[in-house]
């Protein structure tokens, strides 16, 4: 008996013993997992970031003007050149015979704002594409030996969108009045020229820094007043109330309305140009004549939020779906804060939105592109000293921001401005072009000119943007340098 007492107590014990013993195992295992799984949620984590840095802040981070890796670079590599899309040298490094290095732009003050400089802080494409600049992908037995005894290869050349023609014509026809032109190739976003006076000369930046960064005179001559402008869009904007319109009333183009040169709301008075009655008019007499008190009518009719809704989808509020840089254009008009009177300026073009002249060209360009919006760019590839494509740049849509038919519609309202309205200087062109004049009004001072646009109608192939500064009317001032532009283009 004893020796079975024993013999349940041993078993007992053995049996215990297992126990702890599983649980022991048990409890390893689930500490060693909960390592596994705090090691694998790191490891994800930070593959997440890799992915976020590469694509969102990579490229920051290689042209800040903190890394040093810029100046390393520019120790072992002679910078490269830009270039326009038809070979002309925009920006070169001119090397004496001491080895000192020179900065040179051949043509002054005409590519400024968009190429850039390296002096004073680097801007425009000598900015964004420095890194390429400053890197040599010359691997010819010469450029090996270079780097051995210590002399600088070519740096790679940055080759644009920019066509010269179209930007000296630009430039000749802003002439030396203050404003911007833009203009883009519908289909794919191209940049095909871009302008900006007042500008300066980067080649004299340092002995003319004074002058320009105190700007006595408060030109902005340093400020690229395509992309970041901000100006009331005048009538130009009644391209997008005109689809806000069409979104709203399935019947539009029964459209009517008794124009009186004038409209009253508690108070304020809206004239059209010159107090000029237009008389009965349907929405595309309205749109080519540019009735501000049929517009206005509408403007009051239209829901405030779907209108808020159309214009950010335009990207109003938002940065522009741009690879080069702009300021964000305003739409204000909102339900609750927002009242009539507000509803009828904003429809004109004028209230509280502004835009830039890059945001408009885009909106005329969309239209053209049958309602796609493209992506501006400027930058086509970039190339070896020696000629080799080392990367290249395609079209990105930015998104489908109206259907087809809305398009065509649009681009009739657009064409009878150029064949029935305010911009019928363009009519005696060899193309048939589409466009809206504007004239944006400033409270003490002569109004804002614009235009926007583009041609062939049918075929689209390149669309405009102008701004003048307080000088009058868009068909007075806007339209002939547009119609210098689409002559240099197209002939």
């Amino acid at each position: 008996m004893g020796n079975k007492n024993r013999a349940s107590n041993k078993a007992a014990k053995n049996n215990g013993g297992t126990e702890y013993g599983h649980r022991d195992k048990y409890s390893g295992r689930k500490t060693i997992l909960s390592v596994v799984y705090i090691f694998t949620g790191l490891f994800v984590l930070m593959m997440g970031y890799f992915v976020y840095f590469l694509q969102a802040k990579s490229k920051d981070v290689i042209n800040s003007t903190y890394n040093l890796r810029h100046d390393v670079l520019a120790k072992r590599v002679t910078r490269g050149m830009i270039l326009s899309a038809d070979g002309e040298i925009l920006a070169k490094t001119v090397t004496d015979d001491e080895g000192n290095e020179t900065r040179r732009y051949p043509y002054d003050d005409m590519y400024a704002h968009v190429v850039g400089r390296v002096t004073r802080g680097r801007t425009g494409i000598e900015s964004t594409e420095n890194i390429n600049l400053l890197t040599s992908y010359e691997n010819s037995p010469e450029a090996i030996y270079n780097d051995l005894i210590g002399v600088k290869n070519p740096g790679n050349n940055v080759i644009t969108t920019l066509n010269h023609k179209l930007t000296k014509a630009a430039y000749d026809a802003l002439g030396n009045k203050t404003g911007a032109v833009v203009v883009i190739e519908p289909a794919t976003g191209k940049i095909l020229a871009m302008v900006s006076k007042p500008s300066y000369d980067p080649n004299k930046i340092d002995e003319n820094w004074d002058r320009l960064s105190e700007d006595k005179d408060n030109e902005s001559p340093l400020i690229n007043r395509a992309t970041q402008g901000l100006y009331p869009p005048g009538s130009t904007f009644k391209v997008l109330t005109a689809l806000a319109y069409m979104r709203e009333n399935s019947d539009y183009k029964d459209f009517a309305y008794n124009c009186k040169g004038k409209i009253e709301h508690d108070g304020m008075v809206i004239h059209c140009s010159n107090n000029k009655a237009h008389g009965k008019v349907d929405l595309k007499k309205a749109f080519a004549k540019s009735c501000n008190t049929a517009f206005s009518s509408i403007g009051k009719e239209l829901s405030m939020d779907a209108f808020r809704e159309l214009c950010e989808s335009f990207y109003f509020n938002q940065t522009l779906p741009s690879r080069i840089g702009a300021n964000s254009s305003k739409f204000e008009l909102k339900t609750g804060s927002s009242g009539i009177k507000e509803a009828m300026q904003t429809a004109i073009g004028q209230g509280k939105t502004l835009i830039t002249p890059l945001h408009n060209a885009m909106i005329a360009a969309a239209v053209a592109n049958n309602g796609i919006m493209m992506k501006p760019y400027v930058v086509d590839r970039i190339e070896s000293a020696g000629g080799r494509v080392l990367k290249g740049y395609i079209p990105e849509e930015a998104g489908k921001v109206m259907t087809s038919s809305e398009a065509d519609f649009l681009k009739s309202l657009m064409r009878s401005v150029v064949t029935d309205g305010t911009a019928s200087r363009l009519k005696g062109l060899k193309v048939k072009v589409a466009g809206k004049t504007g004239t944006a009004q400033q409270e003490g001072k002569a109004s804002h000119a614009w235009f926007i646009g583009f041609a062939p109608v049918n075929d689209p192939q390149i669309a405009i943007s102008v701004i003048v500064e307080n000088v009058g009317s868009g068909s007075d001032y806007a339209v002939p340098i547009a119609e210098k532009v689409f002559k240099a283009y197209f002939d």
